[in-house]
């Protein structure tokens, strides 16, 4: 942890971890979360499938990554509130020795963390870092008293960069977490989309109700991966990214997109 003193809940200023969570169906929200739910919601009806895909969607790359890539460590950035299906658990139902490092900095998201994520296999780790990935350097730094950056590990950073103004900011992120990682790493990534009016419709309502959320263009995410070898088939919707045989023949239409790509 970071030893710096526990910050304070605010509950009754909205924040994108509860938001979420309550998209969810889950109960670590609040009023003024709901209210901003409700709100997209009802600007935005698709809201509610669109969190279950992306879910979806890191389950499938988390799969990918501890089995067929043959990835161990996973650095999950902006990891949110603990849900159904974290990456732990996902990573290590495929590989017991999996090492998982969670990043976030609401302390909401701490308190759950250290209760709720912990390991599901004798053999792997679980840590939780109380750190803002606006300073990769320092989340690159504690990360590794629990990850060997010297062997491959897997970054993930599922739908977190739309609470940032500037697509550049979440390149140089990107860049910079990427950086402190060795040939054979892998980003696993995706980030809501400005696709369609009714996702514009609904990001509006949610800044009206104090909690701006910035669209990115399929054009920058797709940035975000320069100079990887991205795994086929490449930044797309999330829902086309590897479906499994039950959303096979399920076409569904998103605003989100994401990818896969490893690091040369």
């Amino acid at each position: 942890m970071s030893g710096q003193p526990p910050r304070e809940l605010h509950p009754e200023q909205p924040h994108g971890a509860r938001i979420w969570n309550y998209w969810l169906g889950g109960k670590d929200n609040y009023a003024a979360d709901r209210q901003v739910g409700d709100a997209v919601r009802a600007a935005y009806p698709a809201i509610v499938d669109e969190a279950i895909k992306s879910r979806q969607f890191l389950v499938r790359a988390v799969r990918y990554l501890a089995g067929e890539a043959g990835v161990d460590q996973f650095l999950d950035v902006g990891t949110g509130l603990p849900t159904m299906q974290n990456t732990h658990e996902v990573a290590q139902q495929v590989n017991p020795a999996a090492r998982v490092v969670y990043v976030d900095n609401d302390p909401l998201v701490l308190a759950h963390a250290r209760a709720l994520l912990t390991n599901v296999t004798a053999g792997g780790a679980t840590a939780y870092l109380d750190a803002d990935y606006r300073n990769p350097a320092d989340v690159l730094a504690r990360a590794g008293a629990t990850l060997d950056l010297t062997r491959p590990v897997a970054l993930l950073c599922m739908g977190v960069f739309g609470y940032l103004r500037e697509a550049d900011e979440a390149r140089r992120i990107v860049r910079s977490l990427l950086g402190g990682l060795c040939p054979g790493s892998y980003l696993g990534l995706w980030d809501a989309t400005d696709t369609s009016d009714a996702i514009r419709v609904g990001v509006a309502a949610q800044a009206e109700l104090g909690s701006p959320y910035h669209l990115r263009t399929v054009a920058e995410i797709t940035s975000w991966f320069d100079g990887l070898q991205l795994v086929e088939p490449g930044v797309v919707p999330i829902t086309e990214w590897r479906p499994g045989p039950v959303e096979v023949g399920r076409p569904a239409r998103t605003d989100s997109h994401g990818g896969v790509g490893r690091v040369p």
